[in-house]
C-alpha cells in the first residue's frame, strides 16, 4: 500500500535529505583539532600553573592507507578552508546517517510485493502433498548397486 500517510512522509524527508546532500560543499574526511603544548622550559610561561602552554596548533588527522596521516594548516585562510571542510564533512556524516536511519524506516513500512509464482496469500507454510511420481526416500542410505 504505497499511499499509506507513514510511507508517503517518510519517502518525502528522504527526498529532502537527498536534497540537503546534494548542496554538501567541498569537504575531507578527517578531524580537525588544536592542540596545546608545553615546551617544556622552566622560565617559559607555559610552565606556569593553569597555562595551557603553546598554541593552539591545529592538527587535520585522518586515516589513509592504514596509517593515521596529520597535516598542520597554518592560522589564516587555510586554516579557514580546513574548518569549512571539516564542518561540511561532519554535515555529510550526519545526513548520511539520517538517509541512513529513514531508508531503513521506509524498508520496514513497504509491504512486500509478490512475485510471479509465488504461492497465494494464507498457503505459505501448508503441506501440498507430494506428486504421484514422487519416489519413497529411505531413512538410510542402501547397500551400493552391483
Amino acid at each position: 500500500m504505497p499511499d499509506d500517510p507513514d510511507l508517503v512522509a517518510l519517502e518525502a524527508e528522504r527526498t529532502r535529505l537527498y536534497a540537503d546532500l546534494g548542496r554538501v560543499g567541498d569537504f575531507r574526511r578527517g578531524t580537525l583539532s588544536a592542540v596545546f603544548r608545553k615546551c617544556g622550559k622552566p622560565g617559559c610561561h607555559c610552565a606556569q600553573p593553569g597555562e595551557r602552554g603553546h598554541g593552539p596548533q591545529w592538527n587535520w588527522a585522518r586515516w589513509a592507507g592504514g596509517k593515521t596521516v596529520t597535516a598542520h594548516p597554518r592560522p589564516g585562510p587555510e586554516l579557514d578552508k580546513a574548518q569549512r571542510e571539516a564542518g561540511e564533512w561532519e554535515r555529510f556524516r550526519a545526513l548520511t546517517g539520517q538517509i541512513e536511519a529513514v531508508n531503513e524506516a521506509i524498508c520496514d513500512a513497504r509491504p512486500p510485493l509478490a512475485q510471479p509464482g509465488d504461492p497465494a496469500p494464507g498457503t505459505q507454510g501448508q503441506k501440498r502433498g507430494s506428486s504421484a511420481r514422487s519416489s519413497p526416500r529411505r531413512s538410510r542410505p542402501g547397500p551400493p548397486p552391483r
